[in-house]
């Protein structure tokens, strides 16, 4: 049976003035996937969050579970947590919450969620009778959450949610994004703590100049970077000459050679007699192969999807 269409982005083009913010990309998101996007400032991932939300003009195709933007907020199908987002002053926590809750539950708009559910979920509890003027970052940063799961919308849009978290929130944070993926709903961000990506994504999107360059699970993304680390320790010895090695680092006695071909390094290393303690041979990790990948686009990974 084929799963259902959480999002379809066609040719999508946004334009400030003469400036391309996003040209010509195209992604099609499952319903239930956590996806992750990545990219440098200014690649064009709060673009693709605003024009999915029909905040920004933009040209090409965009539905959301079949719908346009428009029409997919307008029924509650969206929640979305922006990078700027704000909460009005001279109110309490719960007075917000529940002002947007009341929004739901109209003719053609979802239920709103329970709120003692909600605010269990949102990781809010306690802070309902609070000033909202009084909250910490990581504290309105889920109140944001809240707001943008009150109606329980199968899609979720969120841009940096995580900023200002602590680590204990964080992984409240996570813990709640998984339980909705298992629910069915479509979670996606864009961040740029890529540890959480890579521990978190079923896929990862990877966007630089407005352009989808690499899209698959964090394991496909790294294994297309080519180069591994071989790492050891050295008291001397030049490195630089053998087969495969395209860059050499030292710190004291500690080596870090990046090979593009492991194995004839290592057999180069072990036919001089070396001896290689604490030999550590590593792939390249998401943050070396979104830098690579941001710093000369190629030909998406994964295009297929």
């Amino acid at each position: 049976m084929p799963t259902r269409s959480a999002l379809e982005v066609r040719d999508l083009t946004v334009r400030y003035g003469d400036t391309v913010a996003v040209g010509g990309l195209d992604l099609h998101l499952r319903t239930g996937e956590t996806v992750a996007l990545l990219g440098p400032n200014g690649a064009g991932k709060s673009t693709v969050v605003n024009a999915v939300l029909g905040l920004v003009p933009s040209t090409g195709s965009v539905l959301v579970l079949g719908r346009t933007p428009a029409a997919a907020v307008r029924a509650g199908c969206v929640g979305a947590m922006l990078q700027h987002g704000g909460l009005p002053g001279e109110a309490r926590v719960g007075e917000v919450v529940e002002l947007v809750r009341r929004s739901f539950g109209r003719a053609g708009r979802a239920m709103a969620w329970p709120l003692d559910d909600l605010v269990v979920n949102a990781g809010i509890e306690g802070l309902l009778g609070r000033p909202v003027d009084a909250l910490s970052g990581g504290q309105r940063q889920r109140v944001l959450l809240a707001l943008a799961l009150a109606g329980g919308p199968p899609l979720l849009l969120l841009d940096e949610p995580t900023s200002a978290m602590d680590v204990e929130g964080r992984r409240a944070f996570w813990t709640t994004m998984r339980r909705l993926a298992d629910r069915g709903t479509t979670v996606v961000f864009a961040t740029h703590h890529l540890e959480e990506a890579d521990a978190v994504a079923d896929r990862v999107v990877v966007v630089a100049g407005g352009q989808v360059v690499a899209d698959g699970t964090a394991a496909q993304v790294k294994a297309g970077t080519s180069g591994r680390t071989v790492t050891f320790t050295a008291a001397g010895g030049a490195f630089d000459g053998l087969p495969g090695v395209t860059a050499t680092e030292r710190s004291g006695d500690r080596v870090v050679l990046t090979t593009g071909d492991v194995e004839a390094t290592l057999r180069a290393l072990l036919a001089a007699g070396r001896r290689l303690p604490d030999l550590d041979v590593r792939g390249a990790s998401l943050e070396e192969a979104v830098l690579s990948l941001t710093s000369r686009p190629r030909t998406p990974i994964g295009a297929d999807r």
